[in-house]
């Protein structure tokens, strides 16, 4: 009897399951759950994050905004023989070098977002000067010069700070070395000796162009050897696990008394330039030269082990601006520069 009972209850149920589905299939109303579809009225962006403040000379990260409107702080640096190793150079974020009489080379290190505690050996000016120091606005310090050159740099109306004019305060001379080899600058003076001289603490820094995508390719140039003259043969390899460019000078490391290491940089710039003879020698008699660093000129520009051919622009007031041969910028690695300045008939080889 209960089995009966059941049985009846099973059938009543399966019935109304299939009038129910009769019903939605002979078009009686169903029901279900809509919802509506967002409709936009704006293109969603994602804002892209800040660009941190970044030091315009090596375009890597800086503190902070401020900071990197200090003052740049330009050092003429020997290179004869007796002048090395020097004290300071991998500290510099540029560093021009060109040549001098006799063959030797000599710097103009361009220090900003770093200044070493000592840097030297100091000494004096040249008529190239007369551009760089413009360009990157810069205190310039160094060690007299020939009265041609003092006269040329004088009427470019330059913050100069030479030590043979007085300004004695930043200057010491090593009694490791002879002189005139010993002549250094104690760095943390140096911006403060140029405020008390009444020159500006602070100035605008014209950036140089930085590419932050690192290179996917291998590097095709892993030697630059630069003959400025028999007496001063410059090469660079590229060391692929630091990717930087590690300087060697008449076939011997160049290292940096600071730190004790091999001198290195991120980007090796070669800017062929015209050089010519001043007409206008110095006490020993010895020719200057005048190097055109305003205009145009070849360049070929080495960063991550790649070569980018092109060349460079420049005038009296702004660092130079490299360009490919198409008109694009051809932009540095971040980090420290060398800038190589040879004649317009100098080769150089790479390997």
């Amino acid at each position: 009897m209960r089995f009966r009972k059941t049985f009846r209850t099973l059938n009543a149920l399966c019935l109304a399951g299939a009038l129910a589905l009769s019903g939605c299939a002979s078009g009686q109303a169903r029901h279900s759950l809509t919802s509506a579809w967002p409709v936009a009225n704006v293109e969603r962006t994602v804002p892209r994050p800040p660009t941190p403040p970044r030091w315009p000379l090596t375009g890597l990260d800086a503190p902070d905004t401020a900071s990197t409107t200090k003052r740049v702080v330009s050092v003429k640096i020997e290179n004869s023989p007796a002048a090395r190793p020097q004290t300071g150079l991998n500290q510099a974020d540029i560093i021009y070098e060109s040549l001098a009489e006799g063959g030797i080379t000599r710097f103009n290190a361009l220090f900003h977002s770093k200044i070493p505690k000592t840097l030297g050996p100091v000494r004096s000016a040249r008529l190239s000067d007369t551009w760089i120091v413009p360009q990157y606005g810069g205190l310039f310090f160094f060690s007299g010069a020939s009265g041609f050159v003092t006269s040329r740099l004088k009427s470019g109306k330059l913050p100069l700070l030479s030590e043979d004019a007085g300004v004695t305060r930043p200057y010491f001379r090593s009694t490791s070395r002879h002189a005139p080899h010993n002549l250094f600058i104690k760095g943390d003076l140096a911006r403060p000796e140029g405020v008390r001289r009444g020159f500006a603490a602070t100035q605008t820094v014209q950036p140089l162009a930085f590419e932050y995508r690192r290179p996917d390719a291998t590097p095709t140039v892993t030697s630059i050897y630069v003959p400025f003259s028999d007496a001063n043969r410059v090469q660079w390899t590229y060391d692929a696990a630091s990717r930087t460019y590690l300087r060697e000078t008449n076939g011997k490391k160049h290292m940096d008394a600071a730190t004790g290491k091999q001198v290195a940089t991120k980007n090796v710039v070669v800017m062929w330039a015209i050089v010519r003879s001043s007409g206008h020698p110095d006490k020993n008699d010895n020719d200057t030269f005048d190097i055109g660093l305003g205009g145009k000129n070849r360049v070929s520009v080495f960063r991550d082990g790649q070569r980018f051919d092109g060349m460079w622009y420049a005038d009296q007031k702004t660092p130079p601006v490299f360009k490919a041969n198409d008109g694009t910028v051809i932009r540095l690695a971040p980090g420290s520069s060398w800038f190589e300045v040879i004649p317009t008939g100098v080769n150089i080889t790479l390997k």
